[in-house]
């Protein structure tokens, strides 16, 4: 590593001027819990700006994963279906439940959620009559599924959708929000997300009953009762008040990180799309992606390095990348889950993950920044 180099983060917080306003105001009035004036005006924000009736406040997006699941009825030795190309938080409020994962591969015009993959394995879980409680689709790297193709395979066996948005607030499709189209939608505003409240998450809706009993369950189940009364098991999920003021400042200005983030990666593709071997993630053509990430593949064969190599040799230049996700059909922790790939002999997600790569994205970036990374990569790069 260069230490006279300024790091390059993946993905930092980018900080605003209204945090600071918000955070002040919940001082001066006392309420730092985890309720209070900012936690309903951050969910009537929220809601207003993806177009739900609703929304509940959560102290992470695992925790939304795990409500939703919870409001669906999902039980003991029942079966979700889940994108395999995420981060592990996507499935592991499966287990929490006691269900077991069945994974759905990729789709190689989105890299969500194949639907081809998952009208498969309906099918084969129609015969065997056992339909999944719930499908949970993951929106990566801030773009939105095909879920037009989803929502009417689900709607045809009648299995709800959860809609894990974690990574694309902001974006949309056809038109609407993504995170807005199933019976659940969740976020994520951990501290690399586009914007951030340092740790925190929320689950959206139509469903206001629905919400209503999330917010119950999220606040350890208490029984309307003059004393501490509880009939079923809650949990802890509350979001801080403080926490919602960080996220209304930083909501205030998400547009404007959205474009940013975008321009990151029109510089990226422009800079680099001489060089054969590379390619970026392709836009959804109903959709249009936040950028969260820029992620490209390299193919190791044309461009004389793999990803790996690539992640360790800017590593060296005191540049944070990362290596795509791993999938979870091969993760140690799901091994012997069932999984569907794209296409019987061909799994998409195996090939991201072999050749992707994660690019500094972080909206506070400079241009100088980024041509740093760039001239990096070229360094690596055949031409």
């Amino acid at each position: 590593m260069s230490p006279t180099k300024k790091r390059i983060y993946l993905s930092p917080p980018h900080m605003g001027e209204w945090e600071q306003v918000y955070l002040r105001e919940a001082f001066e009035s006392n309420w730092i819990a985890p309720l209070g004036e900012h936690v309903d005006e951050f969910e009537r924000e929220v809601a207003q700006y993806v177009g739900s009736r609703g929304a509940v406040a959560v102290s992470s997006g695992t925790a939304a994963i795990h409500l939703a699941l919870c409001l669906l009825g999902v039980k003991p030795n029942e079966t979700v279906f889940c994108s395999t190309f995420t981060f592990v938080a996507s499935a592991n409020p499966i287990l929490y439940t006691g269900a077991a994962p069945v994974f759905i591969d990729s789709d190689p015009g989105s890299w969500n959620m194949s639907a081809q993959a998952l009208q498969r394995a309906l099918q084969d879980a129609a015969i065997q009559n056992k339909l999944p409680k719930a499908v949970i689709v993951v929106n990566l790297y801030g773009q939105s599924s095909d879920m037009e193709a989803i929502l009417r395979l689900c709607t045809q066996y009648e299995v709800p959708v959860i809609e894990d948005a974690a990574e694309s607030l902001g974006a949309t499709y056809q038109g609407k929000a993504s995170g807005s189209f199933g019976e659940y939608g969740v976020f994520s505003f951990n501290g690399n997300k586009i914007i951030t409240t340092s740790g925190g998450g929320m689950l959206v809706s139509d469903n206001l009953e629905g919400l209503e009993k999330a917010r119950f369950l999220a606040t350890q189940a208490r029984d309307q009762a003059r004393h501490y009364q509880h009939s079923e098991i809650g949990y802890n999920y509350r979001l801080s008040n403080l926490l919602a003021a960080i996220g209304r400042g930083q909501l205030q200005i998400l547009d404007e990180r959205v474009a940013r983030r975008r321009q990151i990666f029109a510089h990226y593709q422009q800079a680099l799309k001489e060089y054969a071997g590379i390619a970026f993630m392709p836009e959804i053509p109903e959709g249009r992606s936040t950028r969260w990430l820029t992620v490209m593949t390299m193919d190791e064969d044309v461009c004389g390095v793999s990803a790996r190599e690539m992640v360790e040799s800017l590593e060296e230049e005191n540049i944070e990348a990362r290596r795509t996700w791993k999938p979870m059909h091969l993760q140690p922790l799901y091994a012997g889950q069932p999984y569907y790939s794209h296409e019987r002999s061909v799994s998409v997600s195996d090939q991201l993950f072999s050749q992707g790569i994660c690019l500094p994205s972080g909206s506070s970036m400079t241009d100088e920044d980024i041509d740093r990374v760039i001239d990096s990569i070229k360094k690596r790069l055949w031409k």
